[in-house]
């Protein structure tokens, strides 16, 4: 319920944002800057990214509406990774609370996320291969639709999205919340830096979800506990990045076996995060 409370108003707009990407932007105008399968798409939808600096689960439904609106794999994944990878907000934040080594391999990790991982996703997907039609952002194709004004079209299309997205969305942050115990389970100081913390608290920060810069006080709180650098560098990749819920929000987005690229991904970048962080 506080996560929730803390991030309705941002999860609002970026509904809004998706239904008005559906309804307003030109499809050809979405197909041309981010619509081809090579490297430019990606940087286009990773520079996009910039100025949103929303959370993943906000960033989600947009990514899920420039999918229906023929955007290409590695660019709606670059706008989705882009938008907390690479935050430039959170980046400064991170340097004044964390120091500059942290921030240097955030942003290393964050680049090689939004624009390689994104691209390589492009790869596994098959081309000419559209999406699904039943996508979690459906655009207002409804014949009933066809000639009406635009506060009807995006009255109708804000509306789907919104009663597509909010039962789902609450339901797993409550579902993780409740599991945070099982999630992140209390260690002593003796477990610091250890290997198997390190891709422990990797997997369970791909599924867990934050607002945005929350990383940051986790990370801090985890360095000061006695754990080490090792656990808290891996919990700032993986925490901000993705999510189960985000997952969900675009399951129809995306091929699955795109979407477990997607997360294994982040899970091998937290990993290798965790052990450059007991270096540091």
């Amino acid at each position: 319920m506080t996560y929730f409370l803390a991030v309705w108003k941002a999860l609002l707009v970026a509904a809004v944002l998706a239904s008005l990407i559906q309804v307003l932007i030109p499809r050809n105008w979405i197909e041309r800057v981010l619509g081809k399968s090579g490297f430019l798409s990606t940087v286009n939808g990773g520079l996009l990214s910039l100025p949103g600096m929303m959370c993943t689960c906000c960033a989600a439904p947009i990514v899920a509406g420039l999918r229906k609106c023929s955007s290409s794999v590695g660019a709606a994944a670059a706008f989705w990774f882009g938008n907390t990878a690479i935050n430039p907000a959170v980046l400064i934040f991170m340097f004044f609370v964390l120091g500059w080594k942290f921030t240097l391999l955030r942003f290393a990790l964050g680049m090689i996320l939004v624009f390689g991982v994104s691209y390589l996703a492009q790869r596994f997907f098959a081309k000419g291969e559209m999406v699904d039609s039943s996508v979690v952002t459906p655009e207002p194709a409804d014949h009933a639709m066809e000639g009406k004004s635009f506060p009807v079209r995006w009255t109708y299309t804000f509306g789907k999205l919104v009663l597509t997205i909010a039962p789902l969305y609450i339901v797993t942050v409550l579902v993780l919340g409740a599991a945070r115990a099982w999630l992140f389970p209390s260690v002593g100081v003796e477990m610091a830096n250890s290997f198997w913390l390190i891709i422990g608290l990797a997997i369970a920060g791909t599924l867990f979800v934050i607002p945005t810069a929350a990383e940051i006080p986790i990370a801090q709180a985890i360095i000061a506990m006695g754990l080490g650098n090792g656990p808290a560098a891996a919990l700032m990749i993986t925490l901000p990045v993705i999510s189960l819920p985000s997952i969900l929000i675009v399951r129809k987005a995306f091929p699955a076996k795109v979407l477990v690229f997607f997360a294994g991904s982040v899970m091998i970048l937290g990993m290798i995060a965790g052990f450059i962080g007991m270096l540091l």
